[in-house]
């Protein structure tokens, strides 16, 4: 997953000092510099300044999220077929890391794919700083559901989760590697929410509004899943906390 960032500057202060990340710098075009964090010598993270289109259309600061697939040219053919909407087309990224692209769920969710070159995607997961989990967040998780089963070949289980009657589970391999749930706020579009794992939620939320965060939810507990929070960074940007009861997801 990535940032896209109103300022970047204020990005890699706040994620550094609230995580521990390391920021190494990388050429990404003319006068454009990604950022690639790192935490116990593996990247966990990218960020970047915000694209000049997006800053000059409005589109707030915000995490991406991404799924890997085998080809990106055949999953993006996929993904139209199954009733998403191509925003970027496959194409390579700089250095051979990999070739990627964008597409929204037919419910609105944007979200991006990534066949691996040199980089993988994320080096480290379920340690504190960095992602222990994805969850989509729609109003028709049935309608959103099979386009991913169709452009990634994943399965999926609906079970209770907490004190949700449905939560959605997206399996590789028997694995489970994201969620799905209803979005509990009237009117807000759907998309995919970045749970970063912390050993102590309500330490951490305090650290995160000393570096200047929003709290949206503040520290919860989710009986069999663990202490949740939902915060925004400076730019805005929405992400969540997560201290799980066990090891591994929802």
């Amino acid at each position: 997953m990535d940032l896209s960032a109103t300022d970047i500057e204020a990005a890699k202060t706040f994620y550094s000092q609230l995580f521990g990340w390391e920021l190494d710098a990388m050429p990404a075009g003319p006068d454009m510099t990604y950022y690639m964090a790192k935490l116990q010598g593996r990247y966990v993270a990218g960020m970047m300044q915000q694209m000049p289109d997006m800053a000059a259309a409005g589109v707030p600061s915000h995490w991406e999220n991404y799924l890997a697939v085998d080809d990106a040219d055949e999953a993006a053919a996929r993904a139209t077929e199954a009733g998403g909407t191509l925003l970027l087309p496959a194409d390579d990224v700089p250095n051979g890391a990999g070739r990627m692209f964008f597409a929204s769920d037919p419910t609105g969710a944007e979200i991006g794919f990534w066949q691996a070159g040199t980089h993988i995607g994320s080096g480290l997961a379920d340690e504190p700083g960095a992602v222990v989990w994805s969850e989509l967040q729609t109003d028709d998780v049935s309608r959103a559901v099979p386009f991913y089963q169709a452009v990634t070949g994943c399965t999926t289980e609906t079970r209770p989760a907490g004190d949700l009657v449905e939560y959605t589970t997206f399996l590789v391999e028997g694995q489970s590697v994201a969620g799905a749930m209803r979005q509990p706020l009237e009117g807000v579009p759907a998309f995919w929410m970045t749970y970063f794992k912390v050993e102590d939620v309500d330490q951490a939320v305090a650290r995160a509004q000393e570096l200047g965060a929003a709290v949206h939810a503040p520290a919860f507990d989710v009986p069999g899943v663990g202490r949740l929070a939902v915060l925004a960074d400076p730019n805005g940007a929405a992400f969540s906390l997560m201290a799980g009861e066990t090891s591994g997801t929802p």
